[in-house]
């Protein structure tokens, strides 16, 4: 009975140590999530892909390298600065629109300067994250409607108003 009595206690615990690592999972996972959802994740990994193919193109063996000269160089600080600001998304997502705009210039000028772009995979990946780092905005809180009341004028019923676009827009 004693016995019985001490397995079913292990049992417990091991079903216990089980449930706790599942949710330890599945709270990793929803970090995760939430990390990923709070930033231009996808832009700034576009970004980052792109500076990977344009400065890896030119690092060729020694041999290639040497007869390139100095038409290499261009080609990995591109890509090493392409680099950087993917990352700045990613770390740093108030300045999202500086670096997605130095994003897409660099992107577009490696297609001159850096082996047709990194054969035109880094410039398009580079356009197309610049792009994305650009335009991603935060999630904006949900707001209540207010209750309908007199409104006065220039005013919409729930009391923003006519334009509630933060950044100026006209419609």
């Amino acid at each position: 009975m004693g016995h019985e009595r001490g397995h079913l206690q292990a049992l417990r615990a091991q079903h216990e140590r089980q449930q706790g690592q599942e949710g330890m999972l599945l709270s990793l996972w929803q970090r995760w999530r939430r990390w990923r959802r709070s930033r231009p994740f996808w832009g700034g990994l576009l970004a980052v892909l792109a500076g990977a193919e344009i400065c890896a193109l030119p690092l060729a063996p020694l041999k290639v390298m040497l007869q390139q000269g100095i038409a290499g160089i261009p080609s990995v600080l591109m890509g090493v600065v392409m680099i950087v600001l993917g990352l700045t998304a990613w770390f740093s997502p108030a300045q999202r629109g500086l670096a997605g705009v130095l994003t897409t210039l660099i992107a577009t000028a490696a297609l001159v300067m850096s082996n047709l772009g990194g054969f035109l995979i880094g410039t398009l990946l580079g356009i197309l994250g610049g792009g994305l780092m650009f335009a991603w905005q935060p999630n904006a809180t949900a707001r209540r409607p207010e209750p309908h009341s007199p409104t006065p004028t220039g005013t919409t019923p729930t009391g923003t108003t006519a334009h509630p676009d933060p950044q100026g827009a006209q419609p």
